[in-house]
């Protein structure tokens, strides 16, 4: 009798052993995939911090070749610089980052567009943007940077 008990008493410790070793794996794939989660969120929120930063000399750049005088179109040096832009574009397309579509008479987006300003007087069912005022801007999918607009109706 005392084996039949031991058997029993070592089946239990056995089972009892097995569901905490279950338990533990369960526990630590949670912990990696949160710790991988975690480190991924991270490493966007450092990427987004660093393009922000990048962002005011880009449009910085993008006033200064919009006002090239017409008496330098001609000027090897401003043909260079007027090509800035288009460099940094690409090289933000690298990084994952584009630039939001807020042409005038683009669908206003709450999502992607700040509204600025609107125009009372305008009379329409559509909110459609009127003007580009600052440039905006996608990491991936997510807004870092959103247009900010004028808004007018048609």
């Amino acid at each position: 009798m005392a084996k039949s008990k031991t058997k029993d008493e070592l089946a239990t410790q056995v089972e009892e052993l097995t569901i905490d070793l279950q338990r533990t794996r369960a526990d630590f794939e949670n912990y990696r995939k949160r710790a991988d989660i975690d480190r991924r969120a991270a490493r966007e929120a450092g990427e987004a911090s660093a393009i922000l930063k990048l962002l005011p000399v880009v449009d910085t750049i993008d006033m200064a070749t919009a006002q090239i005088p017409e008496s330098l179109v001609d000027n090897a040096w401003a043909q260079g610089i007027a090509k800035l832009p288009k460099r940094l574009e690409s090289s933000l397309a690298a990084l994952n980052v584009a630039r939001i579509d807020a042409t005038p008479g683009t669908p206003f987006n709450p999502d992607l567009h700040e509204a600025i300003q609107f125009d009372e007087d305008a009379e329409g069912e559509h909110e459609v943007i009127a003007e580009e005022l600052q440039a905006g801007y996608v990491l991936g999918e997510t807004p870092i940077r959103h247009a900010m607009v004028k808004v007018t109706r048609q």
